[in-house]
């Protein structure tokens, strides 16, 4: 019962698909997409059986239900590729986390830089941290003022997603892409999965395409030579050889 419920409020993963329908009429939408109008559920199911294909009710809390006449499982394994293809379009945002110091030399900090906006224009988040140590932790203006430099320095692919604050001996702030940074890396991530998807069904079609490997015709066997010459005895001795005159 719960399972009936479920299923006449949409919530159900599969749609019901020919004898599963319980409607009486439906609204019948072809297989071409043409609209076929209301008819019995009998006779919908016969027209999609002349068809060899699947009644499918596609939207069930319609009055009628709205039934199309396809093939189900070619509907559902194209409906799980594309997901498929949608989940490797996905960006996995990944959180680096960048240590400086109040007294983090110039080269070290241009190169912690460089490195945090590559990582940013992947479309990443960078996590910019200020490690005090001893005394250091009375100068927190210090680390302040190093972070703001860095905001200020990579303010053309990132922005401030949270501002500097303190915890423990840490001072921290985290760094988001821009918005667009975000979607070129969106873009880029689909574009390879676009690619790798073209490569795959390239292969596929190679294989098909191609012939299957014929076994290699081996050479006849040569024919056995006779077991005599022609105009050999049969003791072997060759014809024309005199033989031993008998008394």
């Amino acid at each position: 019962m719960i399972r009936e419920q479920r299923s006449s409020r949409g919530g159900s993963r599969d749609q019901r698909t020919n004898r599963r329908i319980r409607a009486r009429e439906v609204r019948v939408v072809g297989s071409d997409g043409g609209q076929l109008g209301v008819m019995p559920l009998e006779a919908a199911l016969e027209m999609a059986r002349a068809e060899g294909l699947d009644l499918v009710e596609i939207s069930p809390m319609a009055s009628p239900p709205v039934c199309k006449i396809m093939d189900y499982g070619k509907f559902k394994y194209e409906e799980k590729k594309k997901a498929s293809e949608a989940k490797r379009a996905q960006v996995t945002v990944l959180l680096k986390e960048v240590k400086l110091r109040p007294k983090t030399e110039e080269h070290d900090y241009e190169f912690k830089v460089r490195n945090t906006r590559r990582f940013i224009e992947d479309g990443n988040k960078a996590k910019v941290v200020i490690q005090f140590r001893g005394r250091e932790i009375t100068h927190k203006e210090q680390g302040t003022a190093i972070l703001e430099d860095v905001a200020k320095d990579l303010k053309e692919v990132a922005v401030v997603e949270q501002p500097p604050r303190m915890e423990g001996r840490l001072m921290f702030m985290i760094l988001a892409p821009t918005p667009k940074i975000a979607q070129r890396a969106r873009e880029q991530a689909r574009q390879a999965a676009m690619a790798k998807r073209d490569k795959g069904e390239k292969g596929e079609k190679e294989a098909e395409a191609k012939p299957e490997a014929k076994p290699e015709a081996k050479p006849p066997a040569a024919a056995a030579a006779p077991a005599q010459k022609q105009g050999e005895a049969r003791d072997g001795k060759p014809a024309g050889e005199p033989q031993p005159a008998t008394t």
